[in-house]
């Protein structure tokens, strides 16, 4: 979550078409810090999908810490991080959807605690219903965030990427310009020459070299004081393969565009075709749709037929037997449910915590290829989600 609270993408970028039209920021008081951006732009993808529909959210204090580059066992600073969120006010003053200038005011986090190692938090109501707005926000890949050294760039690069396609922010204020940086109290960079020296060119020289984006940023005085600063933006050709989403080719996949007329999200689209292909997607469709009138909600019918491999007929086990599964094959159900369990940002994280302990390089491919299916790694995987759920694999 930026200064204008930018919604951002971890594995396959949760992105929908920028909006041309001048859409109106939110601006957020106080300064965060490089990892309090980053903690609340993984706090809002996780909650993503069920903003408006869900009052809490939760993910895993592990997952968190991983994401945003925390020590795992240094629950102070992610416990400091999230005060920090908590009290820092967002304010918005914009049309509301019937023309009438609607101002309000929010924390970042209406609350937020840590207990059992899960990681619990809330929006307000119409905070969350801003972060929804596809209108407000444009979405950016967190595999560009991750990047990024300075807070002061990568707010630079939230704030200006959502203009990408009209090619300019607009002119801002020196005042709002150094509240988007996080730098609005310090007298200090109330002198330009000082603010253009440590915050825009630095944070410009970054994100021309670190993002998907180039800026330029254009000045206008009043007399001989710059009162006001825009920036003309572009792509940058030679980094926009960063922008590509981890499921790159995906919406172009038939059964892709079958999900989304059965009313999947896009992200979980992408998710399912994936994680399981494009074949066991396909089979799941047509158990589906074979069953008429009797699925009243497709998207959640489609859940578990993904989850529990819904059929036509007798399960087949390994080796084209019917009856009870090989304790293989058990043990890789047992591995898609604990997977499926997941959100797509715990997901992520959990495959590279878990790549990050394999160290011999053939194991590593074979998970590369085959993911939580590696045969290599079955031992390996078992006792990683074992660590989540220690009876998970109980009468195996």
């Amino acid at each position: 979550m930026n200064d204008d609270i930018d919604r951002q993408a971890l594995t396959g970028a949760l992105r929908r078409s920028a909006v041309k039209k001048n859409v109106a920021a939110i601006h957020v008081s106080g300064k965060l810090t490089l990892l309090q951006r980053k903690l609340s732009n993984v706090l809002l993808l996780n909650a993503y999908d069920t903003l408006t529909t869900q009052a809490t959210h939760r993910i895993d204090a592990r997952t968190l810490c991983m994401m945003i580059g925390y020590n795992s066992n240094d629950m102070d600073t992610l416990k400091g991080s999230l005060r920090g969120l908590a009290e820092t006010v967002a304010e918005w003053d914009m049309l509301d959807a019937q023309g009438e200038q609607e101002w309000g005011v929010s924390s970042l986090l209406s609350y937020a605690k840590l207990k059992g190692g899960v990681c619990e938090y809330a929006y307000s109501p119409a905070l969350a219903d801003k972060l929804n707005d596809p209108k407000v926000f444009a979405l950016i890949n967190l595999n560009i965030q991750r990047r990024f050294t300075s807070g002061h760039a990568l707010a630079l690069y939230e704030n200006c990427y959502r203009f990408v396609r009209t090619g300019s922010t607009g002119w801002w204020s020196l005042d709002l310009f150094r509240r988007l940086m996080g730098v609005g109290d310090s007298a200090y960079y109330e002198i330009y020459k000082h603010l253009n020296a440590k915050i825009i060119k630095p944070a410009v020289a970054e994100v021309n070299k670190t993002s998907n984006i180039i800026v330029t940023p254009e000045i206008r005085k009043q007399g001989r004081a710059v009162s006001d600063i825009r920036f003309k933006i572009r792509e940058n050709p030679q980094l926009a393969i960063l922008d590509i989403d981890d499921g790159a080719g995906v919406r172009n996949a038939p059964v892709y565009e079958r999900l989304r007329e059965q009313g999947v999200s896009d992200r979980l689209a992408r998710q399912w075709v994936t994680e399981h292909g494009e074949a066991y997607v396909a089979e799941k469709l047509a158990y589906m749709e074979g069953q008429g009138d009797q699925v009243r909600n497709r998207v959640s019918y489609l859940t578990a037929a993904m989850k529990s491999d819904f059929k036509a007929g007798p399960q087949t086990a390994v080796g084209g037997s019917t009856g009870p599964l090989s304790g293989r094959a058990a043990q890789l159900k047992v591995v898609q449910e604990l997977v499926a369990a997941r959100s797509p940002t715990q997901r992520d994280a959990d495959k590279r915590l878990f790549v990050e302990s394999i160290s011999d390089p053939a194991h590593r491919a074979d998970f590369d290829k085959h993911g939580w299916m590696s045969g290599l790694c079955a031992d390996a995987i078992r006792a990683f989600w074992e660590d989540f759920a220690p009876d998970a694999f109980d009468g195996l």
